[in-house]
């Protein structure tokens, strides 16, 4: 990944960019090649309108021919900016059904069926006591060891494990004093999660009467915002802080003391991936406009870390996924551009 300057459609051997009519954000990868065309990934992005309505578009890149085909029928409105979207992971084989799950977050958790020139929606889920409010949602996780549970992060303070299958809540838990901004598995039934109280915390289900703190912010009550568990070492998990440039690396079986700090970024980071084949890359991209990928070392030196490699996109970097099936690809959006970089 050099550093490239941002074009309109802008298609090199190395990068194609789609653009929206909106603002993106939310964006997700499928984990499968489609069923009508294997070399096909299907890859779907949310606007960011500050109104009620709002769209997801879902379209079709081929890494062969570096090309992006998009599918209308595909579109749909989606109440309020969804916080994230995410494709069920690990599905069997291309045949094992016709169609592809999609899930998104924002006022409810919504289960969307998306098949070859249509997206039905499937359900509403809703652990509201009341009808008249919903505590909004910021992020989920699909368990990728048992797909039929999703786990929800929620400005209420509150975690929410869901059996989609059955459409039930398998247990909500009072996870942080503040704000819960993001969530993640590491087993099928251990997550982790962040929040404005400023720590991560760890959950097992299996005993949801205690929870392990392993990080919280240096300076107190500073939020953290994303989580990522590396699932090629789950001994490993990266967090950011909010307004800050800092990566900041942890490994759970030495809690509080952060193994790196990754500081080379000159503005906030906004969003983290761990490479999905390997245990000691990760990327990040962040409000200076640059995504960069690190190798962490085994032991870091006095200096800190430098990126293994750069890119620059044209504004500040909002959203980042790094490719399960395509794992030479890392999709970045920013402005109202999601741009697919070859690693």
């Amino acid at each position: 990944m050099e550093n490239s300057t941002q074009e309109s459609h802008l298609r090199s051997d190395n990068s194609i960019t789609y653009e929206s009519p909106y603002p993106l954000y939310a964006m997700a990868l499928s984990s499968m090649p489609s069923r009508s065309n294997l070399n096909h990934q299907r890859i779907a992005v949310g606007s960011f309108i500050e109104d009620y309505t709002n769209r997801v578009d879902i379209f079709s890149f081929d890494p062969e021919t570096v090309s992006i085909k998009t599918q209308p029928t595909l579109s749909f409105d989606h109440p309020y900016p969804p916080t994230k979207l995410m494709f069920q992971p690990n599905r069997k084989s291309p045949s094992s059904s016709s169609s592809d799950l999609l899930a998104t977050s924002g006022d409810y958790l919504r289960l969307w069926e998306v098949r070859e020139s249509s997206v039905e929606p499937l359900s509403v889920l809703n652990n509201s006591k009341t009808s008249e409010f919903c505590a909004p949602l910021t992020s989920f996780d699909w368990n990728d060891i048992e797909p039929k549970r999703i786990g929800t992060s929620s400005i209420d303070t509150t975690c929410t494990i869901w059996d989609i299958e059955k459409g039930v809540v398998e247990t909500q838990l009072i996870a942080h004093d503040k704000e819960v901004y993001d969530i993640a598995w590491g087993e099928a039934r251990v997550f982790a999660s962040v929040s404005a109280d400023g720590s991560v915390r760890i959950f097992d289900l299996r005993d949801k009467e205690h929870s392990t703190i392993i990080y919280e912010s240096p300076q107190p009550d500073t939020p953290l915002l994303r989580l990522a568990w590396n699932k090629q070492d789950l001994r490993y998990m990266a967090t950011i802080l909010m307004d800050s440039n800092k990566i900041v690396i942890l490994d759970i079986r030495s809690p509080t003391m952060p193994v790196a700090e990754l500081e080379r970024h000159r503005a906030s980071v906004n969003a983290i991936a761990w490479a999905p084949q390997s245990s000691r890359h990760i990327c990040s991209a962040g409000d200076d406009a640059q995504a960069l990928i690190w190798e962490l070392p085994t032991v870091a030196g006095p200096n800190g870390i430098d990126p293994l490699s750069m890119y620059s996109a044209g504004s500040e970097i909002n959203q980042l996924q790094w490719s399960a099936s395509q794992p030479d690809w890392i999709a970045i959006a920013f402005s109202n551009k999601m741009q697919l970089l070859k690693v």
